[in-house]
């Protein structure tokens, strides 16, 4: 259960909206009642345990047997499909930063066990440009949260994206890993850690290996990945 210290952390102000942000509920602490929690798109149970691709048996899909993510793992429980999609979508380009405890909590409450303790919680860094435009990193948001929850040391300035890279969502899956081809920098060396990034969306897992290949560079041991949810298709 989280504390109130907790709470107050992960909440943009004192005076978070208590009601729910799907049905308008009042008396909703979190920010999803437990209905509307119930009813967001979840993944299949059986997924690919390198990118979370849904396949049958839970084994490695074809596409990581042959040309693996820079990411150890990927760990997310919802797919990018509505209602959840609006939620990111208003939070994202909305400019509903009221939001970010409500989806914050969502990411941390589906926290799996990792292999290895994480020792840096990593947010995917954005442009200046585009931080200037949105005015706030959602990702950072969200990995605030998972920080606080799995009491790890978040490290918001270890990474910066080099340049502004095309927006992700107009291009088809080839274009998205040419797109991300070397995006983004690391400050300091990481021999032997084991990094968490984190993200609000992953699609084709350009971004997050790309963000993994350059901290690997770095000497980090291990990067697993840790988003909101998952497009299972590119149209999506």
């Amino acid at each position: 259960m989280l504390s109130n210290l907790f709470s107050q952390l992960v909440d943009n102000s004192l005076f978070f909206a208590q009601s729910c942000l799907l049905c308008g509920v009042p008396g909703t602490p979190p920010g999803l009642c437990p209905d509307c929690q119930a009813s967001l798109p979840r993944l299949p149970a059986e997924r690919c345990p390198r990118c979370a691709e849904p396949v049958t048996g839970g084994t490695l899909c074809g596409a990581c047997q042959h040309h693996p993510p820079a990411f150890d793992a990927l760990h997310v429980s919802y797919r990018f499909d509505y209602p959840l999609d609006g939620l990111i979508h208003a939070f994202k380009y909305g400019k509903r930063l009221e939001m970010a405890g409500a989806l914050g909590r969502l990411l941390a409450r589906e926290e799996p066990v990792s292999p290895a303790a994480i020792d840096l919680i990593v947010p995917v860094p954005l442009a200046k440009e585009r931080l200037a435009a949105r005015g706030f990193n959602q990702s950072h948001e969200l990995a605030r949260t998972l920080a606080a929850t799995m009491q790890a040391r978040f490290a918001a300035d270890l990474c910066w994206r080099k340049y502004n890279t095309r927006a992700q969502a107009t291009l088809d899956r080839a274009e998205r890993h040419r797109n991300m081809n070397d995006a983004f920098g690391v400050k300091r060396s990481l021999d032997g850690l084991c990094i968490a990034i984190v993200d609000d969306v992953a699609t084709s897992g350009a971004t997050l290996s790309s963000l993994a290949s350059a901290l690997k560079k770095q000497g980090a041991r291990r990067v697993e990945a840790w988003v909101l949810a998952r497009a299972i298709s590119l149209k999506t």
